[in-house]
């Protein structure tokens, strides 16, 4: 008896061992590549995302998602795309106003969440990305970022022998480029869909919503849904929603794309997905409650000039809600709540 238990206790030793030595390994790449197929609810918009010179594949997401996590696409190896995109908190940055790069610097934006990319047209608070494939060369060149290049990314990674098997794997021959990276990485983000939240279980009739929710649900197409429409609870356009100019950081929104006063402070309407998890709000975080958020747009809206019309009707500046219609909104906010999607460890490091 004791010889067993000794041997017992030896083979969870051992298996403990092993997986501290394999906790940090890449999986191991198919040696036939084969599709990754998209899941997604059939009431979710269409695919927006553009395989044209760039398939989905399981070696091409592995790829892209070592590379999401990998410290060296910063200058001084230590910013991830997954330091500001933390997957616990529908992969944004939580406890940030904004995001914070290389040398600890400070950003001018609060990082948005990843979920459901390739069902959207443009990226970045201001839009200045239409294409997914490009996304990634922003955050990888900005100096308050990753402050790095192309080109010495491409020379970290050809030092490193698993680097050229992966790419070998995903594009069949071991030639690191500046398009490929971006496209792995592209890869990897589009297969982040988040589609299995309580509100997704009501669609599909395996869940019922409480009053209060129901309520909450009715007030926010009566009240929100003209801006966070649709099932990703976004139109994606840019509106003024009378914020103030945030003087620290300078940040005018979509004014700093098209330099036309029309524009000013106009930023792309979020998805509100898994909001629940991606406090702190708004383009700088100045809010880190839903609870500010609704009080903010019931008595805090700014009148100007290009105010978004929807804020400005009947007379009245903003949303008219009461307390108890701001709970209810919340509560069916939190609906929109996927934990699978913020746990899942296709999507971990």
């Amino acid at each position: 008896m004791k010889i067993k238990n000794i041997l017992k206790a030896g083979l969870i030793i051992v298996t403990f061992f092993n997986i501290i030595s394999c906790s940090d390994e890449v999986i191991e790449p198919l040696e036939k590549d084969e599709a990754y197929n998209l899941q997604f609810p059939a009431y979710f918009p269409e695919m927006t995302f553009d395989k044209t010179g760039n398939s989905i594949t399981k070696n091409g997401v592995e790829l892209g998602r070592k590379l999401f996590y990998e410290g060296r696409l910063s200058r001084n190896n230590t910013i991830s795309c997954g330091f500001c995109h933390i997957q616990e908190n529908a992969f944004t940055h939580h406890g940030h106003n904004v995001s914070h790069g290389v040398d600890d610097r400070i950003g001018i934006r609060n990082a948005p969440p990843i979920q459901n990319m390739a069902f959207l047209k443009r990226y970045m608070w201001d839009g200045v990305i239409h294409n997914l494939n490009e996304q990634p060369i922003i955050p990888i060149t900005d100096a308050n970022e990753m402050d790095s290049s192309m080109p010495e990314v491409i020379a970290k990674l050809n030092a490193d022998s698993k680097y050229r098997n992966l790419f070998k794997a995903a594009y069949g021959d071991e030639y690191i480029t500046g398009e490929r990276v971006l496209k792995a990485l592209s890869q990897f983000m589009v297969t982040m869909i988040s589609a299995n939240s309580k509100y997704d279980q009501y669609k599909q009739g395996k869940a019922t919503f409480t009053t209060t929710e129901m309520k909450g649900m009715a007030l926010f197409q009566q009240k929100c849904s003209s801006c966070h429409s649709g099932e990703l609870f976004t139109d994606e356009s840019f509106r003024n929603t009378g914020m103030y100019y945030n003087s620290q950081f300078k940040d005018a929104g979509r004014y700093r794309v098209t330099l036309d006063q029309v524009d000013w402070m106009k930023f792309r309407v979020p998805s509100l997905r898994n909001v629940e998890y991606t406090a702190p709000y708004m383009h700088d975080g100045r809010f880190y409650t839903l609870d500010a958020v609704l009080n903010f747009y019931s008595d805090n809206v700014e009148d100007n000039p290009n105010l978004d019309p929807l804020l400005k009707q009947n007379g009245h500046i903003g949303l008219t809600m009461n307390n108890a219609e701001k709970q209810s909104i919340i509560a069916f906010l939190k609906t929109l709540s996927d934990k699978d999607f913020v746990t899942n460890p296709k999507f971990s490091e």
